[in-house]
């Protein structure tokens, strides 16, 4: 199963390419792998080589490839209804979706709203935000976010992002916002100097900063940011479409914290990584702002709440709910763990760090960009050992599906240790 792998050119495609892929440098001889199936933690190419998917394929298959269960729920549904405009009529999967979504936040939220990814999951929470303040009449126009901030590439969601290479294209057509710094001692002072009374809403990507670099913060700091700008009734919108679903040890990472959200923005993992699917939940006083005036909030996607999707999640959940998953989550929080101990022997890493299911550190180098011509290196390197990574610019990183075993971890681990051994 752990074949040494030979990266190829694949003969199947034409030299007239016709895919342009996402954060991918262009090459003109250089063609990607076919990937024709997929199973568990493994997919396989068209030359027969089998790669173990150590990043969730971007972090969504958190039950690996082909779960059956779910491949079962999508083609049942698939049969009885496919798709049906969601402005006008309502449908089974997708009540008994929010029913159960609900349920998992203790009815804490009080109605979910359907979208399509996790960019537009934000867009929407944070459309609901800024509206929430015209319909109750307040000019309410400052933002607030943490550095090193990702909330995705639509250009509302750019904006609340770190201004970097991923937004320097379009920054001058950006709106602007203020960032602050949780490793800041003085992070409390600085925000009781501003007038907070004029910030719409403050957006949070709770304990994990994902694509900023898997950057990792104490939920304390985190708390008693939110604790103030609670006071001064700041909405509070947390991003989990990356941290949700088990990913940091608990079934949320805002459960690990005191102070809950007003919003909530939900995908990836949602299906299990086989269908596009967002949620955005609101409390009942979001909705209400809307229900009292007669406001209508005008965003909708035509795939919104799509049958096949909804059934999909569903059977997602309950599979992530078991108690055979719940266990493989905390078998993998805990050699994640003691693999940082071992990382930390390494004296040319920093910032070993693990947090649930995901484990990363730093790889020491003279340039730390994020399209760091190295971070492709370490990723054919592994690609050759049967195993697939994808850096974050100098941050190596792993987010395994939960269904990865004990013996295929530890190959992970050993290839990792060996490859940072040899500098």
């Amino acid at each position: 199963m752990f074949k040494t792998t030979i990266l190829y050119m694949s003969h199947s495609l034409s030299t007239h390419y016709p895919i342009w892929h996402p954060f991918s440098t262009i090459h003109e001889n250089e063609l990607p792998i076919k990937i024709i199936r997929g199973k568990k933690t493994c997919i396989y190419d068209d030359n027969n080589n089998v790669y173990i998917d150590a990043i969730s394929s971007w972090w969504v298959t958190i039950h690996g490839h082909g779960q059956p269960q779910i491949a079962k729920a999508i083609y049942q549904q698939a049969k009885q209804l496919e798709q049906v405009i969601f402005a006008n009529f309502v449908h089974e999967p997708a009540l008994a979706l929010s029913q159960t979504i609900l349920s998992l936040f203790q009815n804490h939220f009080s109605k979910v709203f359907f979208s399509d990814n996790g960019s537009t999951a934000v867009e929407v929470g944070m459309k609901m935000a800024l509206q929430f303040w015209t319909n109750c009449n307040q000019q309410r126009r400052k933002v607030l976010t943490l550095q090193h901030a990702y909330h995705g590439d639509t250009f509302g969601t750019m904006s609340v992002g770190a201004r970097s290479l991923f937004s320097k294209p379009f920054d001058d057509f950006l709106f602007d916002v203020e960032s602050i710094d949780l490793a800041d001692e003085n992070v409390i002072q600085n925000l009781e100097t501003k007038n907070l009374n004029e910030y719409a809403f403050f957006i949070y990507e709770p304990l994990v900063q994902g694509a900023g670099g898997m950057k990792m913060y104490d939920e304390k700091k985190l708390d008693n940011v939110l604790k103030l700008l609670r006071q001064h009734q700041v909405i509070l919108i947390a991003d989990e479409v990356m941290t949700g679903w088990g990913r940091t040890g608990r079934l949320f990472a805002s459960d690990y914290l005191e102070t809950r959200a007003d919003i909530i923005c939900l995908s990836k993992g949602l299906t299990g990584g086989f269908l596009p699917l967002g949620l955005t939940l609101c409390t009942h006083n979001i909705y209400d702002s809307f229900k009292s005036t007669g406001k209508t909030f005008y965003h909708g996607h035509s795939f919104t709440a799509n049958p096949i999707s909804c059934a999909c999640a569903n059977a997602s959940i309950e599979l992530l709910l078991n108690a055979k998953t719940q266990k493989s989550i905390n078998s993998i929080s805990q050699q994640h763990k003691a693999f940082v101990q071992q990382l930390k022997k390494i004296p040319n890493i920093f910032n070993a760090r693990s947090k649930g299911t995901i484990v990363a550190f730093e790889w020491k180098t003279e340039n730390a960009a994020y399209n760091l011509f190295d971070a492709k290196k370490i990723t054919d390197y592994f690609l050759k050992r049967g195993i697939f990574l994808r850096p974050l610019g100098n941050t190596i990183y792993l987010m395994p599906p939960y269904c990865i075993s004990k013996k295929e971890l530890r190959h992970v681990y050993t290839h990792l240790i060996t490859f940072l051994k040899s500098f």
